[in-house]
């Protein structure tokens, strides 16, 4: 299972998709659910971005 998560398209699907809910969820979703629903994707979001770069720093070095 890791070495699906960690996979290239995979964290690119996840990078993107939750980037885009989390756009969209203050105005698809009224009131606090909305907010913490973006807040929550932005939080994966951020994660799949951050293991993108440094697998991209890590093939520089090599």
């Amino acid at each position: 299972m890791k070495s699906l998560l960690s996979s290239k398209p995979v964290l690119w699907f996840l990078f993107l998709f939750n980037l885009a809910v989390a756009a969209v969820a203050p105005f698809a979703v009224d009131g606090s659910q909305g907010i913490m629903t973006a807040v929550g994707m932005s939080v994966v979001s951020l994660g799949a971005g951050v293991s993108l770069a440094r697998g991209r720093g890590q093939r520089q070095q090599a």
